[in-house]
Order: structure tokens, then sequence, then C-alpha cells
């Protein structure tokens, strides 16, 4: 029993990884790692990033900037590394069903929605404080319905899934 869990320890910081991804969600991060790849090599080095930038129009992105991006990564950035970042940004998000209970609190009714002037009187009024304009931004990601309510239910599966549910 003892060697098999030695081997456990050292296959975590790599194949563990795909076990925080759905099937689908691993496909979408090896399409955008195979874009970045743009010499192919397999790995994502500051070239790659230079070119991924200017293919994305921004073409005076400086070395101090590049540098900082790439000292995130633990070493070469292959496609296990590049999902495991992924993994550690996602990690801090909150599960899904404490962000809902979150929202439920000005929904006592239970309708799935928020009247989106009340959100952000709440936004720009408590805790740490939105400004307008990232209000603003994110009624552009996730636009009002045409009663001027938004659908915190759905808001809260793209926060922690990270695309819209499928409609049913």
């Amino acid at each position: 029993q003892a060697p098999k869990k030695a081997k456990k320890k050292t296959t975590e910081a790599g194949s563990n990884v795909f076990s925080m991804f759905e099937q689908a969600q691993i496909q979408e991060f090896k399409e955008a790692f195979t874009i970045m790849d743009q010499n192919r090599d397999g790995v994502i080095d500051k070239g790659d990033l230079r070119d991924t930038y200017a293919a994305l129009g921004r073409l005076n992105v400086g070395n101090d900037e590049l540098d900082e991006m790439m000292k995130e990564a633990p070493g070469p950035i292959n496609f296990t590394i590049f999902l495991a970042m992924f993994g550690e940004k996602l990690k801090g998000t909150d599960p899904e069903e404490t962000i809902l209970n979150a929202f439920k609190i000005f929904d006592p009714e239970g309708k799935g929605v928020l009247r989106g002037e009340d959100i952000k009187y709440y936004l720009m009024s408590q805790a740490d404080k939105f400004t307008e304009e990232e209000v603003n931004q994110m009624f552009t990601n996730f636009p009002l319905d045409v009663a001027g309510n938004l659908d915190y239910k759905n808001l809260c599966y793209v926060i922690t899934h990270g695309e819209e549910k499928e409609q049913e």
C-alpha cells in the first residue's frame, strides 16, 4: 500500500489537474493553448505570448509585462502547466451554491432575478464598492432582461463554470 501512496503524490501536480475540469472545458483550454503556442513546439514561451498579443492587435507589449506573465508559471508552460495555472486562478472562486446563497439574500421570493437598479445600488454602496464603470461593465457582460432584471442564477453559473448554461 505504501508504494501506491507515494505514486499518488508524484502524479498529483500533473494528472490531477485534469480532474478539476469537465472534458469539454479541457478541450477548450487545449484549443486556447494551441492558438497561443504560435511556434507549435508544445510550450508557450515569451515569443508565443508576444505573437499572441500581436494577433489580437496589441503590438506594443513590453518585455517587462511579458516577463511578469512568464514568472506566474513554475517553469516552462506546457499544456499541463497551462491547465494547472487556470485551475489555480479558478480555485479561488466560491462554489456555485455559496454565490447563489449570497444573491438569495436579496431575493426572498426566490424568483432567480434581481432588479438591475437594486444590484447597481448595492454594488456601489456596500463593502468593496464598485465604480459606475465596473457596474456598467458587468451589465455589458450580463445584460438585464427587458424588465430590467439580472438573472443571477445564470451569472453564478458563468462565474463558477466559465460559460453560459445550454438552454434546454
